[in-house]
């Protein structure tokens, strides 16, 4: 029985895409053939082959084979603002199937995908539809990255409870530092081992020089996903 993960983070900017790409990485050094996917993303740069998301593209450079840009990621906004927002202002309706579809090409090669999430877990994408919706939709584990801040453990646990008020397996969590100046971290990262109804995977602390092979480093728990 094949395992996919949908990466979700406490909040935006914790540091959900450098921990995807590092699972990525680890998974493909474990001997997995994997692919990331990002299904929706607000913030386009241009690129050789047109518009293009930095993060979809890190995914994309970390995953076993190089998938098609449109399959990786199927909506791309190009302002950097809520994804509902940006999907209105361009007259687009965000379509589940398409996504469906998207990580089904991904699923005929990979045998693990990772799908990055935006923002956190109930992120709205119009209407009445949000992020939390693509989990269980697409058949997926979710891993939690908790932004290692003041804060964290109501954003985590309020995060965990979301996702299995939804019957969804949360597979794990992983600490991103991402606050240079919290106080008491390892108390919190304590705590978050004893709170949290899930392994941890890792503990990526604030990096001076951010890189997925650093972040790698740090993600000792992975073989649990893994069984290798």
């Amino acid at each position: 029985m094949r395992r996919d993960f949908f990466i979700t983070g406490t909040d935006t900017g914790v540091g959900k895409t450098l921990v995807t790409a590092a699972l990525l990485r680890c998974l493909r050094e474990a001997g997995l053939t994997v692919a990331g996917m990002k299904p929706v993303a607000a913030g386009a740069i241009p690129g050789a082959d047109g518009p293009a998301n930095e993060d979809a593209l890190l995914l994309q450079a970390e995953s076993s084979e190089p998938h098609p840009y449109e399959v990786v990621n199927p909506y791309l906004f190009t302002p950097a603002i809520a994804p509902h927002l940006a999907a209105a202002e361009a007259g687009i309706v965000i379509d589940f199937t398409r996504i469906s579809a998207a990580l089904a090409r991904l699923r005929e090669s990979a045998g693990v995908v990772l799908v990055e999430g935006a923002g956190g877990f109930l992120v709205p994408l119009g209407g009445q539809r949000s992020m939390a919706e693509l989990p269980g939709l697409l058949g997926l584990e979710v891993i939690l990255v908790v932004g290692l801040r003041l804060g964290c453990l109501n954003h985590a646990l309020l995060s965990t409870e979301a996702i299995r008020a939804r019957g969804l397996a949360l597979a794990g969590w992983i600490g991103s530092g991402i606050d240079p100046e919290f106080a008491r971290s390892e108390e919190n990262i304590a705590a978050l081992r004893a709170l949290l109804p899930a392994p941890c995977l890792g503990i990526i602390p604030r990096l001076a020089a951010p890189s997925v092979t650093a972040a790698a480093a740090c993600l000792t728990g992975v073989p649990a996903l893994t069984g290798r």
